[in-house]
């Protein structure tokens, strides 16, 4: 129909009032708010809660696609590995943030380096060699699915620009269909977001996504419970739907390095010692992976028990982003049931980089759980221009490694040697293996190996752990792939440096007996860890009441380096907590949100979040706003 120019100026304003009024409103709400909104309704399309779980990798790609992603199989097989049960909400929210969806420019770019006439059509055989035979690669099924949409085929060719349009609107639909699902199912909204009957209308224009989930070894920003009942969800919401709320706000000093009352180490020269190394590993997820100790104290005595980042070797003028990474321990008791552990302490008090403490313990037998809260121990965006060489052939033709490969091979030796010896032993080299392979080295292989490379006292030295990475590489016939894989699980960039790990070091010294610390296993943070946590803090931690009825609690513990929430929901039916840290000054957290929100089972308590100084150098402010969302 034809329009008049008068009418078409007229609509033309009118749509700019609308469009300038519909800006304003999102403007209220931030990019966090909308992401997290987009997430809820694409996961609300799936299942009934956000509570549920993905079970399974049907259900995974289900909720991507809903989320108007298209996942490849390599892209699911990523998320959902063999040792892979189930994802939650957090899970799925995190894999969006790293699943971005492909734009109509990034795709025609794509289907421009294949189209050798520049005609805007690929032919059929053409696009069939290329998606059969190239990357990941398609099945004829697949590639026939393709080729069979009408609106993209013209004479045996393939339209690549109308299937890009298609594509992109297809995504589209998919998101705005969650959001509609969303907005009319009034109970589901409720739930999810509070009653906003009144204050949502804005809402139904801001843009939404639908459900996605995600894990592989396992994962979240947090040390928050992520299986089971106490799992989290970042949920926005709008403060003023909430129908209670407390805010709490610690203003802190620049953070002290020394604790004058606590022993010092030159004190404890003469008391017997244990020291074991170990690692925290961040995964692609965001999950942090870490060794756990057994701790055996002959008889009751006062021990002085620390933990720090490990100091590698450096280059000169660059410092090690690790160890800024903040460290803590905590000190359970075994009882008759390992499923039954009572905490008994953690390391509080601080010195420089070094987390400790002092007390009397009784004797027995104890697990030791490292701990960083996730605040500092983030995937760093960084560009790297270039890959670092492994590997090259000498004058002779022989292959070699290189001097910057060969430093990186000495600071993993350290770092795996545990008990500091100097030498590998098959228990510890079998903790690398795992790492970096998933496998255990059996005896057999493990006598293989030291017939092959020099070992001392049937331990594996420096030199046969060289020449054992250059066999490799030589297996490879220089192809580095194999050795970067070991590199990249250990934390390394393609920088060669360590950005994604933090190697630390425990000390246990007594006063009246030899204690004795042994790794066990390495593995994910454990309920066992997550009760201990929520212990500390509710026994040390200031507690405010949420709601009238004291069912929900919000405990907060203070130390100089960090400030830990716990929330408690005492009631028979799962809570909904908004949280809010936009007035925090200098603030980090661990969940890399000012807004967020999480859900509490009935009956249980959570770690809510972590905050650190930004700038340790600097006064930091911590000002936090919980609202209970009906």
């Amino acid at each position: 129909m034809a329009s008049s120019p008068g009418s078409n100026a007229s609509l033309s304003r009118e749509k700019t009032i609308l469009s300038e009024s519909s800006q304003a409103k999102k403007s209220q709400y931030s990019e966090e708010e909308s992401f997290y909104m987009n997430c809820r309704a694409a996961y609300l399309a799936v299942f009934k809660s956000s509570l549920e779980n993905i079970k399974s990798k049907e259900q995974l790609c289900l909720v991507l696609q809903q989320a108007g992603r298209n996942p490849s199989q390599k892209t699911v097989n990523q998320y959902w590995t063999p040792q892979t049960t189930t994802l939650n909400f957090d899970d799925f929210c995190n894999i969006l943030k790293k699943e971005k969806t492909a734009t109509k420019t990034e795709l025609l770019k794509a289907f421009l380096k294949v189209d050798t006439n520049n005609d805007g059509y690929i032919l059929h055989t053409e696009l069939y060699k290329i998606l059969t035979m190239r990357g990941e690669k398609m099945t004829v099924e697949e590639v026939n699915a393709i080729t069979k949409l009408a609106d993209v085929n013209s004479n045996g060719k393939f339209d690549y620009n109308q299937f890009c349009k298609l594509y992109v609107t297809t995504n589209e639909q998919c998101r705005k269909t969650a959001l509609e699902k969303l907005e009319v199912d009034n109970r589901l909204r409720r739930q999810q977001f509070g009653s906003q009957v009144e204050t949502s209308s804005e809402r139904a224009t801001s843009p939404i996504s639908k459900p996605s989930s995600r894990t592989t070894r396992k994962m979240d920003h947090k040390p928050a419970p992520k299986r089971g009942d106490n799992r989290t969800s970042s949920r926005p919401s709008s403060a003023q739907s909430c129908k209670a709320s407390i805010s709490s706000t610690i203003s802190m000093g620049t953070s002290s390095n020394t604790n004058s009352e606590l022993i010092e180490p030159n004190t404890v020269k003469d008391w017997q010692c244990a020291q074991s190394k170990g690692c925290f590993f961040l995964e692609e997820d965001g999950e942090i992976i870490t060794h756990k100790y057994r701790f055996y104290l002959p008889q009751r005595s006062t021990v002085y028990i620390t933990i720090k980042p490990l100091n590698l070797s450096q280059l000169e003028g660059k410092t090690s982003p690790w160890l800024s990474v903040d460290t803590a321990l905590y000190v359970l008791k075994e009882n008759e049931s390992q499923e039954n552990l009572q905490l008994m302490s953690f390391t509080e008090e601080r010195n420089k980089e070094m987390f400790r403490w002092k007390g009397e313990l009784g004797s027995g037998i104890y697990w030791l759980i490292p701990f960083t809260t996730g605040c500092r121990l983030k995937k760093i965006k960084k560009q790297i221009t270039g890959e670092a060489k492994l590997v090259y052939r000498d004058e002779d033709g022989e292959l070699a490694l290189t001097k910057e490969f060969k430093a990186a091979l000495s600071d993993i030796f350290e770092m795996i040697d545990l008990d500091g010896n100097g030498l590998l032993s098959l228990e510890e080299y079998n903790f690398f293996e795992l790492r970096t392979s998933g496998e255990k080295c059996d005896e057999e292989a493990w006598d293989v190996c030291k017939e092959n490379f020099d070992t001392k006292k049937n331990e594996l030295t420096r030199q046969g752990f060289m020449d054992l990475n250059l066999m490799e590489a030589n297996d490879c016939e220089g192809d580095p792939s194999d050795l970067w894989v070991t590199l990249l699980s250990l934390g390394y960039n393609k920088a060669l440096e360590m950005t994604a790990a933090c190697p630390f070091v425990i000390n246990i010294c007594a006063e009246k007996c030899k204690p004795r610390i042994k790794a066990i296993y390495l593995e994910a943070g454990s309920r066992q860890l997550n009760r201990a946590i929520c212990k500390s803090v509710v026994n040390k931690g200031d507690a405010k009441v949420l709601d009238s009825g004291e069912s929900i609690i919000v405990y907060t513990y203070k130390s100089d380096t960090r400030i830990t929430s716990v929330i408690e929901n005492k009631s028979e039916n799962k809570v909904v907590i908004h949280v809010n840290n936009e007035q925090s000054k200098n603030c980090v957290n661990n969940r890399g949100l000012n807004i967020f929100a999480v859900e509490v089972a009935p009956k249980s308590m959570m770690v809510c979040q972590h905050v650190m100084p930004l700038k340790e150098q600097e006064e930091w402010i911590y000002n936090c706003v919980h609202s209970l969302v009906p």
